[in-house]
Parts: structure tokens; sequence; C-alpha cells
């Protein structure tokens, strides 16, 4: 299942640039067994500034025609690793190829984009800055996969 990380904003160079990258490469190569990946981060910018509304047309734009759509939110459910790491398996057991999950602007994400998805995730109560919500949520990804590998990088 190839996983699209779809986000308003560009990521500038840096420590969670590394990260990310770092996450994502563990990811691919611990799912692909497994036929979770590859991801890849889709970056786009609202150079009009037309608000959340022109984000939601945006990010529209970037979700393949029949993938599952996840939304980070911070309404959304709060899984355990393990959890998380069940949902990516289920979906991937149903014949979904694609999945997309969408990081909104700094005003998150239109209400009528959050209505769409399948699964709204959040990575806790408090409000992370979008580049660290990329860097956890690709941490994450690469957690689930050792999960279902069984491996040894989650201790529970």
């Amino acid at each position: 299942m190839r996983v699209l990380i779809c986000a308003i904003g560009r990521q500038k160079g840096g420590p969670e640039a590394a990260l990310i990258t770092d996450y994502l490469t563990r990811f691919e190569r611990t799912g692909r067994a497994l036929g979770l990946g590859p991801a890849e981060i889709v970056e786009l910018d609202d150079r009009k500034g037309g608000g959340m509304a022109a984000e939601a047309d945006l990010l529209r734009t970037a979700i393949p025609r029949a993938a599952r759509i996840m939304v980070l939110d911070e309404r959304g459910k709060q899984p355990t690793s393990p959890q998380f790491a069940e949902t990516l398996a289920g979906w991937r057991d149903t014949d979904n190829r694609e999945l997309a999950i969408l990081i909104g602007g700094a005003d998150g994400l239109h209400p009528g984009l959050r209505a769409q998805a399948d699964y709204a995730l959040s990575l806790g109560k408090m409000v992370w800055p979008h580049m660290l919500a990329r860097v956890m949520l690709a941490e994450q990804l690469y957690r689930a996969a050792t999960i279902l590998a069984g491996g040894p990088y989650h201790r529970s």
C-alpha cells in the first residue's frame, strides 16, 4: 500500500527533514515485505492565500482516485501504536493500494475535507508544529511496520 503524505507548506532542510527522510526510508525497507510502502511526501503551497477552502482544493488534487483518506486533526482518534498498525494492516488487507494522509495549513483542514476522511488521527491533545507533526507521523509509520513485522523496535 503506497502512502502519500499530502501537506500544505514546504519542508525546509534541517534536522526535521533529515528525520523524516530517515523514518520514511526505514518504513519502506521494513514495510516492503509486508505490502506497505513506498511512502512519499507531496508538498503543496497555497501561494494565493485562499485560506482553508483553497488549501482543501489543493489537497484534493493530490489524493489518488481510489485512495483511503486519513487526516491529521486534533479532534481525531488517539490510537496506540499497535492500534495504528492494525488500522494500516486492515486497509492493506482489503486491497487498498493507496493511502493519502493529509496535513492542513496553520488553520487546520477545511471541515468539508475532514468530513471526506476515512479516519481522523490525532497525535495527542497538544498541538504540534506542522514540521514536527510530519516527523512524528513518519516515525509512527515506521513503528507500525516494525510492529507488523514482529521486530523489536516497539516495546510495550
